[in-house]
C-alpha cells in the first residue's frame, strides 16, 4: 500500500507567470491532477494513500490527511492559494515527519522486533516548488 504525499510550495512567489499566463502554482496543481488521473488508470493504485502538505505552519499546512477522499483531495488541491513565505527546510522536515508517524500508527517501526523489507509500504514525496 503505498504512501504518496504531495508537499506543495504555496509562498507568494508561486504567484509568478510563465510566458503563457499561468501562474507557477496553476502548473503545481495541474502536475499533481495528471498525476492522479493517470494512477487512478492502474489497477495496482486501489490501496494507495494520499497526503497533501503545503507550506504553512502546522497543523494549517496539512490540507488532506491520509483517510481523506480522492474527492476531498481534490477540493483542497484546488483550493490552493499562494501567500506567505518560503520555509522549504521545515516544512520538508514535516512532511518526512508525518511519513514516520504513519509508520508508527501503522505498526511497521516496533522497537525490539525486525521486519522484512518486503512488509514495508512503499512511500513517495514528490515536492513541487
Amino acid at each position: 500500500m503505498p504512501v504518496l504525499l504531495f508537499l506543495i510550495d504555496t509562498s507568494a512567489s508561486m504567484n509568478q507567470r510563465t510566458h503563457l499566463g499561468t501562474t507557477y502554482l496553476d502548473i503545481a496543481k495541474g502536475a499533481v491532477e495528471t498525476f492522479m488521473k493517470l494512477r487512478g488508470r492502474d489497477p495496482a493504485s486501489r490501496g494507495d494513500r494520499y497526503m497533501l502538505v503545503n507550506f504553512e505552519d502546522v497543523p494549517f499546512g496539512i490540507k488532506a490527511g491520509w483517510k481523506e477522499s480522492h474527492a476531498t483531495f481534490m477540493t483542497e488541491l484546488r483550493n490552493l492559494q499562494a501567500t506567505g513565505l518560503t520555509t522549504f527546510g521545515q516544512s520538508l522536515r514535516t512532511s518526512f515527519d508525518l511519513l514516520n508517524l504513519n509508520r508508527l500508527v501503522t505498526g511497521i517501526d516496533n522497537y525490539g522486533q525486525i521486519y522484512t523489507r518486503i512488509n514495508l509500504p512503499h512511500s513517495c514525496k514528490p515536492t513541487l516548488t
